[in-house]
This record gives C-alpha cells, structure tokens and sequence, in this order.
C-alpha cells in the first residue's frame, strides 16, 4: 500500500525537504528535477477524486525507489489540481482554467532555472492535462533554454494481456485501469459496490474516436451518465500491481536516459552520420 512521504523516493530524493543550501551546493548538469501533474475531480461513484494525483505519487514512489541510486532525480510537491473542466459541474471536480495551469508550470520552471536547474519531467496521470502541457513543455523550452520531457506513464508499458481491447480503446476514466490501480496502492479508497460499466458506443464510426484519430471535443455528460467512461467492474487488485510493477519498470529505465540525454546531440549526431 501507497504510503505518503515515505521510502526512497521521499527520504532521498525529495527537492523541498533539503535545505537551500544543499541545493546550491548540488550537482545539477544532469538532475532531472520531476512535477508530477494530476488533477481532482470526479471519477465515477466508486473511486476518490484524487485518482489521478494519487497515481502519480504511488508511481513515482515505487518508480523512484527502483531507480539508478546515482541518478540525479529530484521528486517536487505535485500540481494536484488540473485543467479538467470537461468534468465541470459534477461534483468534486475541482479545476483550474488552461490560461492558470500554464502560468503555474511557467513559474515553476523559471523558479528551477533560478536555482540552476536544466532539465524538467512533466508527468502527467490526467488525459485532460495532456494537450496543454505539451505546449506548455515546448514554451518552457523557449523561453529558458531547458531541457523539457513530457510523459503520461500508462503509455510506458504494454498490459493488453491484462486490459481488454475495448477498454484500451474507451476505457479512459474511471474504468478497469484506473480502479486496478487505485486498488492496488489504496484499496480502502475504492467503494467496489458502487463499481459500474459504462462504455460510449462508437459503434457505428469507422474515423471517430473518443481519444486518437480523428476526436471531437467532448465534456464528460456528453459520453457518459455515470462519469466513468469504461468497465470499473472488471478491475482487480492483482491487475492494479501486475500495471503497476511493468510502468514502473519502464520507469527507472527511463529515467537513466532523460538524466544523459542532450537535445544538441540529435543534431550533432546527426551531423557526425
């Protein structure tokens, strides 16, 4: 079970329980500093309103405590709150505007490159977060010269041998990824009898997909009266650790690579071929 600020990730790698000091002494030429970017808001009648946030800091806890010790990876608060007004009006969702979640990830990053910090993760556990902090990633890069990744972790690892295909393809919110998930680091926050099946029909369109190839702009009433937009029935608590040990896997590996990675050497190595 997902404890808060405890383990590796919090006793070592944890920015902000180190003293200033400590950070303008630090070795930043390859720290990787993480902003784990979540949301609150409803999901569904059976999981907390904090799924999206919760999952982030499970993850990256159990992400971290497998990483190389010598990488510099640097844990910061996260963004609990996200751009998620396709739920507004359901209750529990608490959101904040495009234009807001912008300015802040902005102010963030200049903060970090005040303290002379290069690189930035946005991980981002919100499908709603995913388009803005995009653009967002790329304006950081702009206007400071940093090195910006982006990343949703349930794109990491492959669980088509656990996650039907239907769900895979609407199983977006609330459905049997999420609550196997939620299920696995916090099961006491999971209401099993209030567990439902609800699955958009887009039966009849070759092109048209709630998220990939050609999508049309939704609010969450307009494809679902539960809120949930997948199968919550199916999930397990088994299934919820199997997802999580492989996206962490893929994680720690990961993490190696965006530490030693250099946007100049996609050019000059190219200019080397």
């Amino acid at each position: 079970m997902f404890m808060r600020y405890e383990g590796r990730a919090w006793e070592e790698r944890f920015l902000p329980r180190l003293t200033s000091k400590q950070i303008r002494e630090m070795d930043k030429e390859k720290a990787l500093v993480i902003l784990p970017v979540g949301a609150v808001e409803q999901h569904g009648p059976h999981l907390p309103v904090m799924t999206d946030t919760l999952i982030a800091e499970a993850t990256l806890t159990q992400a971290l405590d497998k990483a190389d010790r010598d990488a510099g990876l640097w844990l910061l608060p996260p963004v609990s709150y996200g751009k998620s007004n396709e739920h507004i009006g359901m209750p529990g969702t608490i959101s904040l505007s495009a234009a807001t979640l912008q300015g802040v990830i902005m102010d963030i990053a200049r903060s970090l490159v005040a303290s002379g910090f290069h690189k930035l993760l946005l991980f981002n556990t919100h499908g709603g977060n995913t388009d803005l902090l995009n653009v967002v990633a790329r304006e950081i890069r702009i206007e400071t010269g940093m090195t910006v990744f982006s990343l949703s972790p349930s794109t990491l690892a492959d669980v088509s041998d656990l996650i039907s295909a239907e769900e895979l393809e609407y199983g977006i919110h609330g459905g049997d990824y999420e609550t196997s998930i939620v299920k696995a680091v916090k099961p006491g926050w999971v209401k099993d009898e209030w567990a439902v099946k609800d699955i958009p029909d887009m039966s009849d369109y070759r092109f048209l997909t709630i998220e990939g190839k050609i999508r049309f702009a939704w609010r969450t009433p307009d494809i679902s009266e539960s809120g949930v937009c997948g199968d919550a029935t199916l999930a397990s608590e088994e299934k919820g650790r199997i997802i999580q040990e492989r996206v962490t896997d893929c994680l720690a590996q990961a993490f190696t690579e965006l530490c030693s990675f250099s946007v100049s050497d996609v050019r000059d190595k190219k200019a080397q071929v």
